[in-house]
């Protein structure tokens, strides 16, 4: 079933020999283009650097890339804990004053 409300981009990754198409919703196209410019900006960073072939350079920077979502994603969950602790907290006050 087609989704009539996407829109169709394309981007551009690293030196792959054809752009990639995308659907994406309305308003996302800024995150996907600054993704696109960051895997960009460090596979080119590192090609310089790092003696090997362009898919080589491209798996390292999947992998910082992945490593970076790890530790993000750890931290939203410590923090969403963190709340939900302090909701519980507020909560129990709030029932004990009532």
């Amino acid at each position: 079933m087609a989704d009539n409300n996407k829109e169709k981009i394309w981007i551009e990754l690293a030196d792959t020999s054809t752009p990639i198409a995308l659907s994406i919703n309305p308003g996302e196209e800024e995150n996907y283009r600054k993704a696109e410019e960051l895997v960009n900006t460090l596979w080119s960073k590192w090609m310089n650097r790092f003696n090997g072939t362009s898919r080589d350079v491209l798996a390292r920077v999947a992998f910082q890339f992945a490593r970076l979502y790890l530790e993000a994603y750890g931290e939203n969950r410590q923090v969403n804990e963190f709340l939900t602790d302090l909701d519980n907290q507020l909560d129990t006050l709030l029932g004990e004053e009532a």
